[in-house]
Order: C-alpha cells, then structure tokens, then sequence
C-alpha cells in the first residue's frame, strides 16, 4: 500500500495507460483524482465501485484556468494531492508525415504535451510542497529521445522538449521536498497507438521489432510498474531522472 493517504492526480486518466495507473494506484491505497477531455467521471465511478476513493474532472490542460480550478478541486474534495502523474498528451490524430502537417497540427500536439503538462506541474506544485513534498511523473517518450517511424515531428520535438522540462522542474522544486521524474515508455500498443502501429508498412513494423533487444512488445503493465515506482517513496533520492521503459531499444549512456 504505497500510497496509503495519498491523493493522486492522473491527467489523461481515461486513456488506455491513464485507466491502468490509476486502478494499479487505487490497489494500492490511493485517493485517485482523474483528469481528462472526456470520461473521467466514468473511470472514477469505476474506481470507486470497486472500494477505492476516487473523483473525476473534466479538464482541458491546454487551458490554465481549468488547470488551476481543478487542482483546487481535488484540494478540496480528496485533501492533497500530493502527487501528478501527467500522462495527458500524444500525437492525438495528427499526420505523422512531414508534408501533410500544418499549423493546427503542431499547436494542437505542443499545446497538450508541453504546455498542458507545464500547466499541470505549475498548478500542482504549491499544494505538493505545502503538503511537505510529493512526486511529480511526467512521460516523454522513446519518440522524444531518438528518431521513430511511428511519430511525427510535433510529436518527437514536444516529447524531448519535456525532459528539459523534467529536469529544471526537478532543480526547482527539489529544495521544497518535491521529486520530478519522466517515464520514456517505448511503443505500448494500447487502442490508439495500435492503429498507428497497424497503419505502418510491414518494414517498417520489422523495424520497430528487430531495434528491441527483448524482441517482442511490452505488456501495459511493464509501463505502469515504472510510473508507480517513480511516483512512490520506493525513489525517494531519485529526481531529474527519465526513465527509459523500451525494452533496450534506447540504450543512453
């Protein structure tokens, strides 16, 4: 029970990886707030039906204000919170090739990945460092750290943008007792990103499968394992780190 009286905020909760954190959270003890566009609520009365504490909001992290009210919210329904897991983001339905990506496009994905996420840790902060500290996870991705076939440019250049967010964040908020960590998952095949997956050439499906040394996909818990263990008191030395959960196909030294 890791996060017994902790209240967590999972921003793109309804998603395919949002629902799985947040039900491997509520197992283990949490108050789960759920944020997202659309079926928070939903996730939530889920959680909640089946014994855990857990509420729902309906947020937009491109816009500030609902950012802030939320956090607010959550502040006073559930106490807290006292930690973020930013999941919100994704190439949400943009091309992937450069010639068809036009300037709504490259708003829509820098807008949810970046900015919204930077909204997100802006708003939660003070209440993380009032609460005498918390975790904060972001998610890059594989696409941000070297060139992939699956994603598009928006994509790649909003995900690496994040880690140097990650980073000054962590510098920034470390003397107030609050962690910042990223997850760099590689390609989890949940309901969106299997469609892209399915709508590459079979090359390059090949090229995805022979770049993994474990040679095969990963299960969506192999990516909620790390998110679960970076936002708990099992890291608690550890800030300014992004974790690369790709089955060795990035290998930094």
């Amino acid at each position: 029970m890791r996060f017994a009286h902790r209240t967590v905020v999972v921003t793109g909760g309804a998603g395919g990886l949002g629902r799985a954190v947040c039900a491997g959270l509520a197992a283990e003890g949490a108050a789960v707030a759920v944020l997202d566009l659309a079926g928070a609520e939903q996730v939530a009365a889920e959680l909640t039906a089946g014994g855990a504490v857990a509420a729902g909001f309906t947020v937009d992290v491109r816009e500030r204000d609902q950012v802030a009210g939320a956090m607010a919210a959550v502040h006073r329904e559930l106490d807290g919170p006292h930690v973020l897991v930013a999941l919100a983001g994704g190439s949400l339905g943009t091309p992937r090739d450069l010639a068809d990506i036009e300037p709504e496009h490259l708003d829509l994905v820098v807008d949810v990945n970046l900015k919204g996420t930077f909204y997100c840790c802006q708003a939660a902060l003070p209440y993380l460092a009032a609460a005498g500290g918390g975790a904060i996870v972001t998610t890059s991705s594989i696409g941000g750290r070297q060139p992939s076939p699956v994603t598009g440019v928006p994509y790649a250049a909003s995900k690496a943008a994040l880690v140097g967010l990650t980073k000054r964040l962590a510098k920034e908020a470390g003397p107030d007792g609050v962690r910042v960590n990223a997850i760099a998952p590689g390609l989890f095949l949940t309901d969106r990103l299997r469609g892209m997956f399915d709508d590459l050439s079979q090359a390059e499906r090949d090229e995805v499968l022979d770049a993994i040394p474990l040679r095969r996909m990963p299960e969506l818990r192999e990516a909620v394992d790390p998110i679960l263990f970076l936002a708990s008191a099992q890291a608690s030395y550890i800030t300014g780190v992004v974790l690369d959960v790709n089955g060795g196909r990035f290998m930094p030294l």
